[in-house]
Protein backbone atom coordinates (compact mmCIF):
# COMPACT_ATOMS: atom_id res chain seq x y z
CA UNK A 1 0.00 0.00 0.00
CA UNK A 2 3.10 2.61 0.88
CA UNK A 3 4.87 1.88 -2.15
CA UNK A 4 1.07 1.66 -3.86
CA UNK A 5 0.25 5.22 -2.54
CA UNK A 6 3.83 6.73 -3.28
CA UNK A 7 3.52 5.67 -7.16
CA UNK A 8 0.13 7.11 -7.51
CA UNK A 9 1.19 10.16 -6.23
CA UNK A 10 3.94 10.67 -8.25
CA UNK A 11 1.82 9.51 -11.40
CA UNK A 12 -0.61 12.25 -10.67
CA UNK A 13 2.36 15.11 -9.94
CA UNK A 14 3.52 13.45 -13.26
CA UNK A 15 0.45 14.20 -15.34
CA UNK A 16 0.05 17.56 -13.72
CA UNK A 17 3.54 18.72 -15.02
CA UNK A 18 3.44 16.80 -18.37
CA UNK A 19 -0.13 17.37 -19.44
CA UNK A 20 -0.80 16.61 -23.03
CA UNK A 21 2.54 14.53 -23.41
CA UNK A 22 2.73 10.53 -23.22
CA UNK A 23 4.78 10.21 -19.81
CA UNK A 24 7.73 7.72 -19.95
CA UNK A 25 8.89 6.17 -16.75
CA UNK A 26 11.85 3.48 -15.91
CA UNK A 27 11.88 1.35 -13.34
CA UNK A 28 14.31 -0.50 -11.27
CA UNK A 29 15.50 -2.37 -8.20
CA UNK A 30 17.95 -3.84 -5.68
CA UNK A 31 18.73 -7.08 -4.42
CA UNK A 32 16.52 -6.36 -1.67
CA UNK A 33 13.55 -8.81 0.01
CA UNK A 34 10.43 -7.95 -2.03
CA UNK A 35 12.46 -5.27 -3.79
CA UNK A 36 11.36 -7.45 -7.27
CA UNK A 37 8.14 -7.09 -5.99
CA UNK A 38 7.74 -4.05 -5.52
CA UNK A 39 9.20 -2.65 -8.46
CA UNK A 40 6.75 -4.74 -10.13
CA UNK A 41 3.82 -2.88 -8.60
CA UNK A 42 5.33 0.40 -9.36
CA UNK A 43 5.61 -0.68 -13.01
CA UNK A 44 2.02 -2.51 -12.72
CA UNK A 45 0.78 1.09 -11.45
CA UNK A 46 2.44 3.18 -13.79
CA UNK A 47 1.25 1.26 -16.73
CA UNK A 48 -2.64 1.94 -15.59
CA UNK A 49 -2.01 4.95 -15.78
CA UNK A 50 -1.15 5.27 -19.16
CA UNK A 51 2.22 5.47 -18.84
CA UNK A 52 4.96 3.90 -21.15
CA UNK A 53 7.31 1.71 -18.51
CA UNK A 54 10.52 0.24 -18.56
CA UNK A 55 11.13 -2.12 -16.28
CA UNK A 56 14.70 -3.84 -15.94
CA UNK A 57 14.21 -7.95 -15.56
CA UNK A 58 16.11 -8.13 -12.65
CA UNK A 59 18.01 -6.55 -10.40
CA UNK A 60 20.21 -3.73 -11.50
CA UNK A 61 23.00 -0.86 -10.19
CA UNK A 62 21.10 2.31 -9.05
CA UNK A 63 23.17 4.67 -11.68
CA UNK A 64 22.08 2.60 -14.71
CA UNK A 65 18.38 3.45 -13.98
CA UNK A 66 19.68 6.90 -14.10
CA UNK A 67 21.27 6.70 -17.54
CA UNK A 68 17.93 4.72 -18.56
CA UNK A 69 15.82 7.38 -17.87
CA UNK A 70 17.88 10.27 -19.74
CA UNK A 71 18.86 7.47 -22.67
CA UNK A 72 15.41 6.45 -23.09
CA UNK A 73 14.34 10.01 -22.69
CA UNK A 74 11.74 9.39 -19.60
CA UNK A 75 10.11 11.94 -17.39
CA UNK A 76 10.59 10.13 -14.11
CA UNK A 77 11.97 7.35 -12.62
CA UNK A 78 11.72 4.99 -9.42
CA UNK A 79 14.22 2.82 -7.93
CA UNK A 80 13.86 0.25 -5.00
CA UNK A 81 16.47 0.15 -2.96
CA UNK A 82 17.64 1.16 0.97
CA UNK A 83 21.18 1.78 -0.38
CA UNK A 84 23.86 0.58 2.41
CA UNK A 85 21.23 0.25 5.08
CA UNK A 86 20.55 -3.05 6.96
CA UNK A 87 18.65 -5.84 6.13
CA UNK A 88 15.46 -4.53 7.56
CA UNK A 89 15.21 -1.54 5.13
CA UNK A 90 13.79 -1.11 1.98
CA UNK A 91 13.08 2.29 -0.32
CA UNK A 92 11.75 4.29 -2.73
CA UNK A 93 13.92 6.90 -4.95
CA UNK A 94 12.04 8.90 -7.32
CA UNK A 95 13.74 10.28 -10.10
CA UNK A 96 12.89 13.90 -12.78
CA UNK A 97 13.55 13.71 -16.12
CA UNK A 98 17.18 15.13 -16.26
CA UNK A 99 17.96 11.47 -14.54
CA UNK A 100 18.41 12.89 -10.90
CA UNK A 101 16.55 12.43 -7.65
CA UNK A 102 14.19 15.05 -7.05
CA UNK A 103 14.82 18.41 -5.65
CA UNK A 104 12.52 21.41 -4.70
CA UNK A 105 10.44 22.02 -5.51
CA UNK A 106 9.42 19.13 -6.46
CA UNK A 107 9.73 16.83 -4.04
CA UNK A 108 7.58 18.77 -1.70
CA UNK A 109 5.17 18.80 -4.34
CA UNK A 110 5.16 15.15 -4.87
CA UNK A 111 5.03 14.55 -1.54
CA UNK A 112 1.64 16.19 -1.16
CA UNK A 113 -0.03 14.38 -3.86
CA UNK A 114 1.15 11.01 -1.94
CA UNK A 115 -0.51 12.78 0.94
CA UNK A 116 -4.25 12.74 -1.22
CA UNK A 117 -4.06 8.93 -1.77
CA UNK A 118 -6.45 8.16 1.11
CA UNK A 119 -7.75 4.82 0.40
CA UNK A 120 -6.39 1.56 -2.15
CA UNK A 121 -9.17 2.72 -5.21
CA UNK A 122 -7.45 5.45 -5.40
CA UNK A 123 -4.21 3.32 -6.96
CA UNK A 124 -5.03 2.47 -10.32
CA UNK A 125 -4.07 -1.05 -11.05
CA UNK A 126 -4.27 -4.61 -13.84
CA UNK A 127 -4.63 -2.37 -16.36
CA UNK A 128 -2.28 -1.86 -20.43
CA UNK A 129 0.08 -4.61 -19.23
CA UNK A 130 1.28 -3.64 -22.85
CA UNK A 131 2.43 -0.92 -21.58
CA UNK A 132 5.73 -2.17 -20.24
CA UNK A 133 8.84 -2.66 -22.04
CA UNK A 134 11.25 -5.08 -20.66
CA UNK A 135 15.10 -3.84 -20.34
CA UNK A 136 17.64 -6.87 -20.48
CA UNK A 137 20.97 -7.46 -21.36
CA UNK A 138 20.75 -5.53 -24.64
CA UNK A 139 19.89 -2.16 -22.33
CA UNK A 140 22.79 -3.37 -20.04
CA UNK A 141 25.22 -2.98 -23.41
CA UNK A 142 24.43 0.84 -24.54
CA UNK A 143 25.50 1.45 -20.46
CA UNK A 144 28.63 -0.29 -20.69
CA UNK A 145 30.13 1.30 -23.22
CA UNK A 146 29.65 4.86 -22.14
CA UNK A 147 31.19 3.53 -18.70
CA UNK A 148 33.97 2.23 -21.26
CA UNK A 149 34.18 5.98 -22.88
CA UNK A 150 35.67 7.40 -19.10
CA UNK A 151 38.85 4.90 -20.48
CA UNK A 152 42.03 7.29 -20.29
CA UNK A 153 45.06 5.05 -20.16
CA UNK A 154 44.06 1.96 -22.07
CA UNK A 155 48.25 1.39 -22.65
CA UNK A 156 48.56 0.86 -19.46
CA UNK A 157 45.75 -1.69 -18.40
CA UNK A 158 47.35 -3.26 -21.55
CA UNK A 159 50.67 -3.48 -20.07
CA UNK A 160 48.91 -4.37 -16.32
CA UNK A 161 45.91 -6.47 -17.56
CA UNK A 162 46.57 -9.42 -14.89
CA UNK A 163 47.18 -6.92 -12.12
CA UNK A 164 44.71 -9.02 -9.33
CA UNK A 165 41.52 -7.34 -8.64
CA UNK A 166 39.66 -8.49 -5.55
CA UNK A 167 35.60 -7.35 -6.02
CA UNK A 168 33.03 -8.01 -3.46
CA UNK A 169 29.38 -7.00 -4.41
CA UNK A 170 27.76 -7.71 -0.79
CA UNK A 171 25.30 -9.64 -1.94
CA UNK A 172 24.01 -7.09 -4.36
CA UNK A 173 23.47 -5.04 -7.54
CA UNK A 174 26.94 -4.55 -8.95
CA UNK A 175 27.14 -8.77 -9.34
CA UNK A 176 27.35 -8.58 -13.36
CA UNK A 177 27.72 -5.41 -14.24
CA UNK A 178 30.98 -4.80 -11.94
CA UNK A 179 33.14 -7.47 -13.54
CA UNK A 180 31.47 -6.90 -16.65
CA UNK A 181 32.70 -3.29 -17.14
CA UNK A 182 36.59 -4.14 -15.85
CA UNK A 183 36.49 -7.04 -18.44
CA UNK A 184 35.76 -3.91 -20.81
CA UNK A 185 38.50 -1.72 -19.63
CA UNK A 186 40.97 -4.60 -20.02
CA UNK A 187 41.40 -6.47 -17.04
CA UNK A 188 41.80 -9.91 -16.81
CA UNK A 189 42.69 -11.54 -13.23
CA UNK A 190 39.15 -10.56 -11.35
CA UNK A 191 38.00 -12.62 -8.53
CA UNK A 192 34.89 -12.23 -7.14
CA UNK A 193 34.33 -12.98 -3.60
CA UNK A 194 32.15 -15.98 -3.78
CA UNK A 195 30.14 -16.03 -0.86
CA UNK A 196 28.90 -12.45 -1.52
CA UNK A 197 28.49 -12.51 -4.88
CA UNK A 198 25.57 -14.46 -3.95
CA UNK A 199 22.10 -12.26 -4.40
CA UNK A 200 20.68 -12.42 -1.32
CA UNK A 201 18.64 -9.18 0.19
CA UNK A 202 19.53 -10.99 3.88
CA UNK A 203 23.36 -10.29 3.57
CA UNK A 204 24.06 -13.25 5.18
CA UNK A 205 27.49 -12.16 5.41
CA UNK A 206 27.94 -8.89 7.17
CA UNK A 207 25.64 -6.92 9.84
CA UNK A 208 25.16 -4.23 7.65
CA UNK A 209 26.03 -3.96 3.24
CA UNK A 210 28.26 -0.84 3.83
CA UNK A 211 31.81 -0.70 2.11
CA UNK A 212 32.88 2.02 4.88
CA UNK A 213 33.15 0.19 7.28
CA UNK A 214 36.06 -2.23 7.59
CA UNK A 215 34.25 -5.30 9.14
CA UNK A 216 31.98 -5.07 6.42
CA UNK A 217 34.84 -5.67 3.95
CA UNK A 218 36.57 -8.42 5.76
CA UNK A 219 35.71 -10.87 3.39
CA UNK A 220 37.25 -9.16 1.37
CA UNK A 221 40.77 -8.30 2.18
CA UNK A 222 41.18 -12.03 3.35
CA UNK A 223 40.41 -13.38 -0.07
CA UNK A 224 43.25 -10.39 -1.07
CA UNK A 225 45.91 -11.37 1.40
CA UNK A 226 45.46 -14.94 0.70
CA UNK A 227 45.79 -13.85 -3.15
CA UNK A 228 47.96 -11.15 -2.57
CA UNK A 229 45.89 -9.09 -4.72
CA UNK A 230 46.76 -5.01 -5.81
CA UNK A 231 43.55 -3.81 -5.44
CA UNK A 232 40.70 -4.87 -3.32
CA UNK A 233 37.02 -3.07 -4.57
CA UNK A 234 33.44 -3.37 -3.15
CA UNK A 235 30.18 -1.53 -4.04
CA UNK A 236 26.92 -1.68 -1.87
CA UNK A 237 23.86 -3.53 -2.77
CA UNK A 238 22.79 -0.71 -5.16
CA UNK A 239 25.83 -0.35 -6.44
CA UNK A 240 25.93 3.31 -6.20
CA UNK A 241 28.85 3.64 -3.49
CA UNK A 242 32.27 2.01 -4.13
CA UNK A 243 35.02 1.03 -1.18
CA UNK A 244 38.56 0.85 -2.25
CA UNK A 245 41.43 -1.12 0.21
CA UNK A 246 44.95 -0.86 -1.17
CA UNK A 247 48.37 -2.81 -0.01
CA UNK A 248 50.83 -0.70 2.01
CA UNK A 249 54.24 -1.74 2.02
CA UNK A 250 54.26 -4.08 4.61
CA UNK A 251 51.13 -6.47 2.52
CA UNK A 252 48.84 -5.09 4.97
CA UNK A 253 45.48 -3.75 3.50
CA UNK A 254 43.98 -0.25 4.27
CA UNK A 255 40.69 0.90 4.01
CA UNK A 256 40.15 4.45 2.27
CA UNK A 257 37.66 6.63 3.49
CA UNK A 258 35.50 8.29 0.86
CA UNK A 259 37.56 11.51 0.88
CA UNK A 260 40.77 9.80 0.18
CA UNK A 261 38.97 7.32 -2.72
CA UNK A 262 37.82 10.95 -4.28
CA UNK A 263 40.98 12.29 -4.06
CA UNK A 264 42.33 9.58 -6.11
CA UNK A 265 39.73 9.50 -8.42
CA UNK A 266 39.54 12.73 -9.23
CA UNK A 267 43.39 12.95 -9.07
CA UNK A 268 43.88 10.73 -11.39
CA UNK A 269 41.10 12.17 -14.18
CA UNK A 270 42.40 15.89 -13.66
CA UNK A 271 45.67 14.76 -14.82
CA UNK A 272 45.09 12.20 -17.39
CA UNK A 273 43.01 15.10 -18.77
CA UNK A 274 45.94 17.30 -18.72
CA UNK A 275 48.39 15.17 -20.62
CA UNK A 276 45.97 14.17 -23.23
CA UNK A 277 45.96 17.96 -23.84
CA UNK A 278 42.09 18.05 -22.77
CA UNK A 279 41.94 20.85 -20.49
CA UNK A 280 41.21 24.41 -22.07
CA UNK A 281 39.79 26.13 -19.01
CA UNK A 282 36.25 24.97 -20.05
CA UNK A 283 36.25 22.59 -17.41
CA UNK A 284 34.94 22.02 -13.84
CA UNK A 285 34.74 19.24 -10.54
CA UNK A 286 31.98 19.24 -7.66
CA UNK A 287 32.23 18.63 -4.12
CA UNK A 288 29.56 18.84 -1.37
CA UNK A 289 30.38 21.25 1.78
CA UNK A 290 31.74 18.25 4.01
CA UNK A 291 33.98 16.95 1.46
CA UNK A 292 37.61 17.31 1.76
CA UNK A 293 39.31 20.80 0.68
CA UNK A 294 42.35 18.43 -0.64
CA UNK A 295 39.75 18.99 -3.91
CA UNK A 296 40.08 22.28 -3.95
CA UNK A 297 43.80 22.18 -4.05
CA UNK A 298 43.84 19.84 -6.88
CA UNK A 299 41.19 21.90 -8.73
CA UNK A 300 43.45 25.16 -8.16
CA UNK A 301 46.40 23.11 -9.68
CA UNK A 302 45.37 22.13 -12.39
CA UNK A 303 43.11 25.48 -13.17
CA UNK A 304 40.08 24.00 -13.17
CA UNK A 305 36.25 25.48 -11.16
CA UNK A 306 35.42 23.39 -8.50
CA UNK A 307 31.93 23.98 -7.28
CA UNK A 308 30.83 23.18 -3.81
CA UNK A 309 27.38 22.04 -3.21
CA UNK A 310 24.95 20.46 -0.47
CA UNK A 311 25.22 16.93 0.68
CA UNK A 312 23.66 14.53 -1.55
CA UNK A 313 24.25 13.73 -5.09
CA UNK A 314 20.83 15.50 -6.28
CA UNK A 315 22.74 18.77 -5.77
CA UNK A 316 26.09 17.98 -7.80
CA UNK A 317 23.22 17.07 -10.82
CA UNK A 318 21.69 20.26 -10.17
CA UNK A 319 25.16 21.59 -10.53
CA UNK A 320 25.32 19.86 -14.03
CA UNK A 321 21.97 20.30 -15.21
CA UNK A 322 22.54 24.31 -14.47
CA UNK A 323 25.79 24.08 -16.74
CA UNK A 324 23.63 22.00 -20.12
CA UNK A 325 23.87 23.97 -22.84
CA UNK A 326 26.81 26.11 -21.61
CA UNK A 327 30.87 25.69 -22.70
CA UNK A 328 31.49 24.10 -19.77
CA UNK A 329 32.31 20.42 -18.97
CA UNK A 330 31.82 18.61 -16.29
CA UNK A 331 34.84 16.27 -15.20
CA UNK A 332 34.09 14.43 -12.22
CA UNK A 333 32.27 14.68 -8.45
CA UNK A 334 31.55 13.16 -5.33
CA UNK A 335 31.28 13.28 -1.61
CA UNK A 336 32.69 12.06 1.34
CA UNK A 337 30.27 9.01 2.05
CA UNK A 338 31.88 7.03 -0.57
CA UNK A 339 30.08 8.26 -3.63
CA UNK A 340 31.60 9.17 -7.08
CA UNK A 341 30.59 10.23 -10.55
CA UNK A 342 32.70 10.40 -13.47
CA UNK A 343 30.89 12.15 -16.52
CA UNK A 344 27.74 13.19 -17.01
CA UNK A 345 25.57 10.78 -19.10
CA UNK A 346 24.44 9.29 -15.12
CA UNK A 347 23.22 11.88 -12.55
CA UNK A 348 23.75 9.53 -9.59
CA UNK A 349 26.79 8.19 -7.97
CA UNK A 350 28.33 5.14 -10.01
CA UNK A 351 30.11 2.42 -8.22
CA UNK A 352 30.69 0.62 -11.68
CA UNK A 353 32.56 3.69 -13.32
CA UNK A 354 34.00 4.36 -10.61
CA UNK A 355 35.44 0.85 -9.70
CA UNK A 356 36.50 0.99 -13.36
CA UNK A 357 38.22 4.38 -13.09
CA UNK A 358 40.08 3.08 -9.55
CA UNK A 359 41.26 -0.27 -11.36
CA UNK A 360 42.82 2.14 -14.08
CA UNK A 361 44.61 4.36 -11.86
CA UNK A 362 45.98 1.85 -10.07
CA UNK A 363 47.12 0.51 -13.39
CA UNK A 364 48.41 3.94 -15.03
CA UNK A 365 50.64 4.58 -11.62
CA UNK A 366 52.13 0.87 -11.48
CA UNK A 367 53.07 1.77 -15.41
CA UNK A 368 54.32 5.36 -15.17
CA UNK A 369 55.61 5.67 -11.76
CA UNK A 370 56.40 1.85 -10.68
CA UNK A 371 54.94 2.26 -7.68
CA UNK A 372 51.38 1.20 -5.90
CA UNK A 373 47.97 3.68 -5.84
CA UNK A 374 48.54 3.97 -1.63
CA UNK A 375 52.21 5.18 -2.59
CA UNK A 376 50.59 7.61 -4.86
CA UNK A 377 48.17 8.67 -2.64
CA UNK A 378 51.19 9.60 -0.10
CA UNK A 379 52.97 11.66 -2.99
CA UNK A 380 49.81 13.56 -3.65
CA UNK A 381 49.62 14.39 0.32
CA UNK A 382 53.43 15.72 -0.15
CA UNK A 383 52.24 17.65 -3.54
CA UNK A 384 48.62 19.58 -2.50
CA UNK A 385 49.09 19.22 1.63
CA UNK A 386 48.01 16.60 3.98
CA UNK A 387 44.27 16.74 4.74
CA UNK A 388 42.73 14.60 7.43
CA UNK A 389 39.42 14.55 8.27
CA UNK A 390 37.21 13.33 10.91
CA UNK A 391 33.40 12.52 11.98
CA UNK A 392 31.42 13.24 15.44
CA UNK A 393 27.62 11.99 15.21
CA UNK A 394 26.09 13.20 18.32
CA UNK A 395 22.56 11.71 18.99
CA UNK A 396 19.67 12.85 20.98
CA UNK A 397 16.70 10.74 21.22
CA UNK A 398 12.74 11.84 20.78
CA UNK A 399 11.10 15.23 20.62
CA UNK A 400 13.25 16.69 23.32
CA UNK A 401 16.57 14.97 21.44
CA UNK A 402 15.16 17.07 18.39
CA UNK A 403 14.86 20.36 20.24
CA UNK A 404 17.99 20.38 21.60
CA UNK A 405 19.39 20.07 18.31
CA UNK A 406 17.73 22.57 17.29
CA UNK A 407 18.88 25.01 20.47
CA UNK A 408 22.31 24.61 19.62
CA UNK A 409 21.92 25.58 16.16
CA UNK A 410 20.96 28.66 17.61
CA UNK A 411 23.46 29.02 20.12
CA UNK A 412 26.19 28.08 17.70
CA UNK A 413 25.25 31.32 15.22
CA UNK A 414 25.04 33.40 18.63
CA UNK A 415 28.28 32.51 19.87
CA UNK A 416 30.10 30.98 17.67
CA UNK A 417 33.58 29.68 18.49
CA UNK A 418 36.39 32.40 18.87
CA UNK A 419 39.13 29.90 18.61
CA UNK A 420 39.37 26.15 17.60
CA UNK A 421 42.79 24.74 19.85
CA UNK A 422 44.39 28.49 20.03
CA UNK A 423 43.59 29.46 15.96
CA UNK A 424 41.31 32.30 15.49
CA UNK A 425 38.12 31.65 13.68
CA UNK A 426 38.72 33.57 10.90
CA UNK A 427 35.77 32.58 8.39
CA UNK A 428 32.20 31.74 8.88
CA UNK A 429 29.65 30.22 6.69
CA UNK A 430 26.14 29.88 7.30
CA UNK A 431 24.22 28.28 4.39
CA UNK A 432 21.26 28.53 6.32
CA UNK A 433 21.58 32.78 5.17
CA UNK A 434 24.20 32.08 2.35
CA UNK A 435 25.98 34.58 4.17
CA UNK A 436 30.18 34.09 4.51
CA UNK A 437 31.17 36.56 6.96
CA UNK A 438 34.97 37.15 7.28
CA UNK A 439 35.72 38.10 11.11
CA UNK A 440 38.89 39.60 10.78
CA UNK A 441 37.08 42.69 8.32
CA UNK A 442 33.41 42.27 9.25
CA UNK A 443 32.59 41.77 5.62
CA UNK A 444 29.88 39.41 4.19
CA UNK A 445 29.39 37.84 0.99
CA UNK A 446 26.76 35.79 -0.76
CA UNK A 447 27.20 32.22 -0.71
CA UNK A 448 26.05 30.82 -4.19
CA UNK A 449 23.81 27.70 -3.54
CA UNK A 450 21.18 25.85 -2.13
CA UNK A 451 20.17 26.70 1.58
CA UNK A 452 20.74 24.34 4.37
CA UNK A 453 20.59 24.67 8.18
CA UNK A 454 24.63 24.20 8.09
CA UNK A 455 27.23 26.08 9.97
CA UNK A 456 30.87 26.26 8.48
CA UNK A 457 34.18 27.51 10.78
CA UNK A 458 37.64 28.04 9.23
CA UNK A 459 40.35 28.59 11.53
CA UNK A 460 43.83 30.81 10.40
CA UNK A 461 45.51 27.68 10.35
CA UNK A 462 43.60 25.67 8.04
CA UNK A 463 41.10 23.86 10.46
CA UNK A 464 37.40 23.51 9.39
CA UNK A 465 34.67 22.55 11.52
CA UNK A 466 31.04 21.84 9.81
CA UNK A 467 28.24 21.30 11.79
CA UNK A 468 24.98 19.78 10.13
CA UNK A 469 21.80 18.01 11.97
CA UNK A 470 20.99 15.00 10.37
CA UNK A 471 18.22 15.35 7.61
CA UNK A 472 16.40 11.84 8.57
CA UNK A 473 18.17 10.73 12.23
CA UNK A 474 17.71 12.54 15.36
CA UNK A 475 21.67 13.33 15.47
CA UNK A 476 24.16 16.48 14.82
CA UNK A 477 27.20 16.27 13.02
CA UNK A 478 30.32 17.60 13.23
CA UNK A 479 32.51 17.21 10.11
CA UNK A 480 36.51 18.09 10.55
CA UNK A 481 39.46 19.14 8.31
CA UNK A 482 42.53 19.48 9.34
CA UNK A 483 46.15 20.11 7.50
CA UNK A 484 49.18 19.62 7.73
CA UNK A 485 52.41 19.85 5.47
CA UNK A 486 53.90 16.60 4.66
CA UNK A 487 57.80 17.06 4.18
CA UNK A 488 58.44 13.30 2.49
CA UNK A 489 56.27 10.10 1.79
CA UNK A 490 58.81 8.54 4.73
CA UNK A 491 56.92 11.42 7.48
CA UNK A 492 53.56 9.95 6.47
CA UNK A 493 52.90 8.01 9.66
CA UNK A 494 54.00 10.78 11.63
CA UNK A 495 52.16 13.29 10.41
CA UNK A 496 49.03 11.32 10.57
CA UNK A 497 48.90 10.41 14.08
CA UNK A 498 49.77 14.46 14.31
CA UNK A 499 46.47 15.05 12.14
CA UNK A 500 44.48 12.63 14.19
CA UNK A 501 45.61 14.13 17.37
CA UNK A 502 44.76 17.46 16.74
CA UNK A 503 41.02 16.20 15.68
CA UNK A 504 40.33 14.44 18.66
CA UNK A 505 41.49 17.63 20.60
CA UNK A 506 39.25 19.77 18.98
CA UNK A 507 36.09 17.12 20.01
CA UNK A 508 36.96 17.60 23.16
CA UNK A 509 37.49 21.64 23.13
CA UNK A 510 33.88 21.23 21.86
CA UNK A 511 33.19 18.83 24.40
CA UNK A 512 31.79 16.28 22.30
CA UNK A 513 33.50 13.53 23.62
Amino acid sequence: YTVGAATQGLSNYLKKNFAGERVRVAVAHDSRNNSRMFAERVADIFASNGFQVFLFDALRPTPELSFAIRELKCHSGVVVTASHNPKEYNGYKAYWTDGAQVTEPHDKNIIAEVAKITDVDMIETGKNPENITILDEKFDEIYLNKVHELSLSPESVKKHHDMKIVYSPMHGAGVRLVPESLKRFGFTNVQMVPEQAVIDGNFPTVESPNPEERKTMSMAIDLAKKVKADLVLATDPDSDRIGVALPDENGEYVLLNGNQTLVLLMTYQLTRWAELGRLNGHQYVIKTIVTTEMVDAVADYFKVKCYECLTGFKYIAKIIRGHEGTDMQYIGGGEESFGYLAGDYVRDKDGVSACSLAAEAAAWVRDTMGISLYEWLKQLYVKYGFYQEGLVSVVRTGKEGAELIQRMMVDYRANPPKEILGSLVVKINDIQTLESFDVRTGKKTHLEQDKSNVLQWYTEDGTRVCVRPSGTEPKIKFYFGVKATLPSVADYEKVRAELNDKIERIKKELKLV
